[in-house]
């Protein structure tokens, strides 16, 4: 299932468009503010973003152009009640794929949004990689040398977390919101097990990294043999 992001404040058509997507089989993760976004970009990996462009904090073109000056080219789909032609330019100018003035008609939107998801991911930063480890995200392939393993959506958001991570710990609380969403509800173990599978699958393509648990920090990768 694809995991977008969408930056709305108001909460009834964040709900609605929620439901739409849903019924499209797209994920929804919802922020109502320009930070709230950056935190989550930072954390996740996302197939595609919808943002208004206004928000209590600001213009959500001034997070779009932070995340393209940043390197990062999630496809996104502006919506907005501005329609002035020059607002257009503007937001197209600033890194928008779409633009979506408000009323709209929701087959519209969920169409708009498919047609994003079917871009390719077209920036090597969207490819996370460490060592002799990389990520295809719009595929969801790990590959080592000419080894490669797919990975499950949550498995791909957690390696991609770790993989940007490099040897940095990261926090248990952060794998998870990274594999199920800002809001989903998540069982004690599943991280243990979606840890567990990568692990395995890890060993499949004969990289020398790991998965290692520092203990009361969180997870981290790790090359075999190598002190840290």
């Amino acid at each position: 299932m694809s995991r977008i992001l969408l930056i709305e404040d108001h909460e009834r058509l964040a709900d609605l468009i929620c439901k739409g997507l849903a019924g499209a089989g797209v994920a929804v993760d919802v922020v109502g503010r320009i930070d709230a976004a950056w935190a989550a970009v930072q954390r996740l990996s996302y197939q595609a973003m919808i943002l208004d462009r206004g928000l209590p904090d600001g213009d959500g073109l001034v997070l779009l152009r932070k995340l393209r000056k940043a390197g990062l080219g999630v496809p996104c789909l502006v919506l907005t009640a501005r329609d002035a032609l020059h607002d257009r330019v503007e937001g197209l100018d600033a890194g928008a794929d779409d633009y979506l003035p408000k009323p709209f008609a929701m087959d519209e939107m969920v169409a708009r949004v498919r047609a994003l998801l079917r871009r390719p991911a077209v920036l090597s930063a969207l490819d996370p990689s460490f060592g002799d480890l990389i990520l295809r995200t719009d595929t969801g392939v790990l590959w080592r040398a000419d080894k490669s393993v797919a990975l499950s959506p949550a498995e791909m958001q957690i390696m991609t977390l770790l993989l940007r991570a490099r040897l940095n710990v990261v926090r248990r609380g952060a794998l998870e919101a990274a594999a199920w969403g800002l809001s989903e509800a998540v069982t004690p173990n599943a991280l243990d097990v979606a840890l567990h599978r990568i692990r395995r699958k890890l060993l499949s393509i004969d990289s020398r990294h790991i998965i290692v648990n520092v203990r009361g920090h969180g997870y981290a990768l790790r090359e075999q043999g190598v002190a840290q």
